[in-house]
């Protein structure tokens, strides 16, 4: 029986032509697997012909949209998932569900490899593999471009030679991945990291400087989740599709960062994420009025060690699997509504409501009917500052020997 490989397929000219290349490599029937999970572009079923007509034997094509946004990106805003307090790991909680479809696909149709697009210097590479290798342990992995020496001149040279049905021409300079999470933008003229953004490369966000008038929304949770936007029931891939477009449009969620690449190097990156930052900034403002402040602040870590395990590909790693339990248990009580204004590059909130909040407007207030018993702080600081008082007394006797 002729050996079956699986390829992670987008329907562009690299992995377009991997499909033969890999054939004339390998001697193996290639599948190609083409995943929706809300990038946008062309129709599944046009991606399904494009791969047959460039030699795919079988051609999966799944509609990961709601998969994606329920399974992957919601753990992610509840964990306020932002590696190194910037990237909303777009491109990171997309690559395990691929993973997951590329194993499927793979028993489905008795594959013994999956090949991914990957370079040997990103991050990718890992997250595909090593989710591979977990999910199905007896599967091989190649990556053309790494491992067969597929580059983009030869991906070119071998479209035309061979007719395949595929753009060859088109020249971007920039390296794009995008879901409905968020977009990721890199290399050709940001490499140079003095550069600055040009409006070319900007797609799901409008230039803040001149935004249209202030839009305020109110966007509801139940246990972290969004479940309504100003009062319109929504299913969490509507919830981030809305604030895509909303927030979107007052140029919400451009970052530009430099961040540490799981293989050693720093690389610059441009990510547009209006839906995800809008939903991360109300989902965290939510959480500051509704979980207890040392549970809180536990979570603060458990969150950004989720995030550094999810961004180093670990998404399927027991450790991942235990701190989601925590975080899940911390949402229990996140359930209410945030108020805030899109403007002008900015989601500023300015107003919160809960009927499980921790905010005691008695404790709290300075007016008339406060309860708080103001004779009891005298003797809560001598004993919060005992052990320093102790230690300085100590320090003091010491020094004056």
């Amino acid at each position: 029986m002729t050996e079956r490989i699986v390829l992670a397929y987008s329907g562009g000219l690299d992995t377009s032509v991997a499909i033969g290349w890999i054939g004339e490599a390998t001697g193996a029937e290639v599948i190609a697997v083409a995943v929706d999970v809300g990038q946008g572009g062309e129709s599944l079923e046009d991606i399904r012909q494009r791969a047959l007509g460039c030699g795919a034997v079988e051609a999966y094509v799944a509609d990961a949209r709601d998969e994606f946004a329920n399974d992957y990106a919601m753990p992610a805003l509840k964990a306020n998932g932002l590696y190194q307090g910037h990237y909303p790991l777009v491109s990171a909680i997309s690559r395990p569900v691929i993973v997951k479809h590329l194993v499927k696909a793979a028993r489905e149709f008795g594959a013994t490899t999956v090949a991914h697009g990957c370079t040997g210097k990103g991050n990718d590479q890992v997250r595909f593999e090593v989710g591979i290798q977990t999910l199905g342990p007896d599967l091989k992995c190649i990556a053309p471009v790494r491992d067969l020496a597929l580059t983009r001149d030869k991906a070119i040279v071998y479209a035309e030679s061979h007719n395949l049905p595929i753009e060859t021409t088109k020249k971007n300079p920039y390296s794009i991945d995008q879901n409905v999470w968020g977009r990721a933008v890199e290399t050709g003229y940001l490499e140079d990291i003095w550069n600055a953004p040009t409006k070319d490369i900007y797609d799901y966000t409008a230039t803040p400087e001149f935004p249209p008038a202030p839009d305020e929304v109110i966007i509801s949770f139940a246990q972290g989740i969004p479940v309504a936007i100003d009062g319109v029931k929504v299913t969490p891939l509507q919830a981030i599709q809305e604030l895509n477009r909303r927030a979107g449009a007052q140029g919400v969620g451009r970052i530009d960062v430099v961040e540490d690449r799981l293989v050693g190097i720093k690389s610059r990156e441009i990510y547009e994420a209006p839906g995800a930052m809008a939903l991360i900034t109300a989902h965290k403002h939510l959480e500051d009025i509704t979980i207890e402040r040392e549970q809180a602040r536990f979570k603060a870590t458990v969150g950004q060690r989720w995030t550094e395990l999810v961004y180093d590909g670990q998404w399927f790693s027991p450790l991942k699997r235990s701190l989601e339990a925590f975080i899940n248990d911390t949402q229990e009580y996140v359930n209410g509504d945030i108020r805030m204004t899109l403007h002008g590059g900015q989601a500023i909130v300015n107003g919160r409501r809960s009927e499980t909040s921790l905010y005691d407007f008695d404790l709290a207030t300075y007016d008339t009917g406060d309860t708080f018993d103001q004779s009891q702080a005298k003797g809560f600081i001598e004993l919060w500052g005992m052990s320093s008082k102790v230690a300085s007394t100590r320090d003091q006797r010491a020094a004056g020997k």
